[in-house]
C-alpha cells in the first residue's frame, strides 16, 4: 500500500509497548488511528486521550467505519495475536494490507537513517540513552522505543530529523525487516527458544541481521559475543565493552551514589562523563549509546550533557524509594543474564545491606530452558521470593513451575514461594532493607501499591 493512500491505521494489539509508539506516530501524521487490545491499561488510556480509538472486545462490529476500507486502511498487528483472532480473520478475508509492527519500522529505516539497537538484553536502555543524546543535540532524532523514558514520559519522540532511533526486536525475527544505517548489538545470549529452537538458529538470526546494515553504515558490537557478523562492503565495524575495545570506559569512579568515567573512543576521548542514572550496568550501555551518537555526529559536549541528564526508563532499574532506611525498585529483567547483571549491580551499590528480590518468572518455555541459570543469578542476593510463572502467550507445560528455580537456589539464600495475589499482604506484614521486584510479567502492576504501603510505614 502506498503511504499516500493511507487514511487510517488499525492496530491489533494496540497496547503493547512497542506497538504504542507506532500508534503515536500515526496520530502525529494526522491519520485516523484505532485498534483492539485485550485489556485496558494506563498506556491504552493515555493513547485514547491522545486520539486513538481503542476497544477491548474481540468484535468486528467495534472496528470504526474509517478502518473498514481496505484501500485506505493499513492494519498493523503484533505476533502475539493468535491466528484465529476474529478481527484478524475479517481483515484477511477482506483484502486489507496487513503488516507486522517490524515491517512498518522497516519502511521507516529505508526512509530515514536508522540508528538501531539489538540484543537479548540492554537494548531498551541503550536505545533510549542514544535517543536522548541525539534529541538534545544539534542533530535531533525520531525514536521508537521499548520503554517509557523518564525524560519524556513516552516511548516515542518526533522531530524533523533524518535520524530515527529504533529498538530492534529479535523476537519472531522481527529485526530482519529493518535496514539499519548503524546498529549496536549488545548481547546474543540465547532466548526465545520456543521460536528459534536452538542456540545456533538464534545466533544465525543475528548474523543475518548484520547483513542488512546499509553499505555506508556501521556495526558497533559487544566485544565478547559468540556470534559472527557478515557485513556488506563499506560497513565500518567497531567493538565495545566495559574496559576494552574501540569504545570503552576508563577511570571509573563509583562514589556516594554517583558514577563518573572517561569515554575512550577512536574519534575523540571525553573525560569525566557523569552517569545520569548511576547504576553500574549502565556504564557499558552508555558506552554503546555514546559510540553510535558520536559516529552519527554528536559533539563531545552533547554526549557528556546527554548522558548526565539521562533519567532512565520505567521498569529498568527503576527506583521508587531511595533512602538510608529503605531502597525499593523494580526492574524488567527476565532473562538469566539480565537477572545476573541486575543482581550484580544492586550488590555493588549496596554491598553491606540485606537485599530481597521478588521474582515472577516469565514464560514456561524460558523457565524450562533456563531454570538453573535463573537460580544461579538470583543466588547473588540474600533472599528470593518466587511467585508463579507469568504465562503471557503460552499454555502450561507439565512439570514446569517456579519450584524448579526454588530448588536450585544456593544454600544460605533465604527463600519462599507465594502466590502473586499474596504479594501485597507480604509487603504489609514485614520490613525490608533493599527490595527489588524482578520480571516482565504483570507483577509490576502492583508496584504503585507496594510503594504506597512501604512509604506509609516509613
Amino acid at each position: 500500500m502506498e503511504a499516500k493512500n493511507i487514511r487510517a491505521v488499525y492496530f491489533v494489539g494496540a497496547g503493547g509497548i512497542g506497538m504504542s509508539a507506532l500508534v503515536r506516530y500515526f496520530i502525529h501524521c494526522g491519520l485516523v488511528v484505532a485498534g483492539y487490545d485485550k485489556t485496558p491499561s494506563e498506556l491504552t488510556r493515555r493513547l485514547e486521550k491522545e486520539g486513538a480509538l481503542i476497544h477491548y472486545e474481540e468484535n468486528v462490529d467495534e472496528i470504526p467505519h474509517a478502518c473498514k476500507n481496505p484501500d485506505q486502511c493499513l492494519v498493523v498487528y503484533t505476533p502475539a495475536i493468535p491466528e484465529e483472532h476474529k478481527e484478524m480473520q475479517y481483515f484477511r478475508e477482506h483484502g486489507f494490507t496487513i503488516q507486522k509492527r517490524a515491517q512498518v519500522l522497516g519502511t521507516l529505516t529505508r526512509q530515514m537513517k536508522g540508528l538501531c539497537v539489538a540484543g537479548t538484553h540492554g537494548k531498551t536502555t541503550t536505545s533510549s540513552m542514544c535517543a536522548h543524546i541525539m534529541h538534545q543535540s544539534h542533530l535531533d532524532c525520531n525514536a521508537f522505543l521499548g520503554g517509557i523514558t523518564k525524560n519524556y514520559g513516552t516511548n516515542y519522540i518526533v522531530s524533523d530529523s533524518d535520524f530515527v532511533v529504533i529498538e530492534a526486536d529479535e523476537f519472531d525475527r522481527s529485526f530482519h525487516w529493518l535496514t539499519p544505517y548503524m546498529t549496536v548489538i549488545t548481547s546474543t545470549d540465547p532466548d526465545h527458544l520456543d521460536i528459534y529452537g536452538t542456540k545456533e538458529a538464534y545466533l544465525e538470526s543475528f548474523r543475518h541481521y548484520t547483513e542488512l546494515i546499509q553499505p555506508e553504515g556501521a556495526l558497533i558490537i559487544h566485544r565478547d559475543l559468540e556470534m559472527k557478523e557478515h557485513l556488506q562492503n563499506g560497513v565500518r565495524r567497531y567493538d565495545y565493552a566495559l574496559n576494552e575495545g574501540d569504545f570503552h570506559a576508563e577511570n571509573i569512579r563509583i562514589e556516594n551514589g554517583e558514577i563518573t568515567f572517561d569515554f575512550v573512543s577512536p574519534i575523540e576521548h571525553i573525560k569525566n562523563v557523569q552517569l545520569g542514572q548511576p547504576v553500574p550496568i549502565n556504564i557499558e550501555n552508555a558506552v554503546a549509546a555514546m559510540a553510535m551518537a558520536q559516529l552519527a555526529g554528536c559533539t563531545a559536549e552533547e554526549l557528556r550533557y546527554g548522558i548526565q541528564t539521562y533519567g532512565g526508563v520505567d521498569r529498568r532499574f527503576d527506583f521508587k524509594i531511595k533512602t538510608s532506611q529503605l531502597v525499593f525498585l523494580s526492574d524488567y529483567a527476565h532473562h538469566p543474564k539480565e537477572i545476573y547483571q541486575s543482581a550484580r549491580s544492586i550488590r555493588q551499590l549496596y554491598k553491606d545491606r540485606h537485599i530481597t528480590a521478588i521474582f515472577q518468572p516469565h514464560l514456561y518455555t524460558r523457565t524450562r530452558d533456563f531454570y538453573s541459570d535463573f537460580a544461579d543469578a538470583l543466588s547473588q542476593l540474600d533472599e528470593v521470593i518466587l511467585t508463579e510463572i507469568y504465562p503471557a502467550r503460552e499454555q502450561p507445560i507439565e512439570g514446569v513451575t517456579s519450584q524448579l528455580i526454588y530448588d536450585r537456589l544456593a544454600p544460605g539464600v533465604e527463600k519462599q514461594m507465594i502466590s502473586k495475589d499474596d504479594v501485597l499482604s507480604l509487603i504489609k506484614s514485614r520490613s525490608f532493607d533493599v527490595l527489588i521486584v524482578l520480571g516482565a510479567g504483570d507483577l509490576d502492576n502492583q508496584v504503585p501499591q507496594m510503594t504506597k504501603i512501604l512509604k506509609e510505614r516509613m
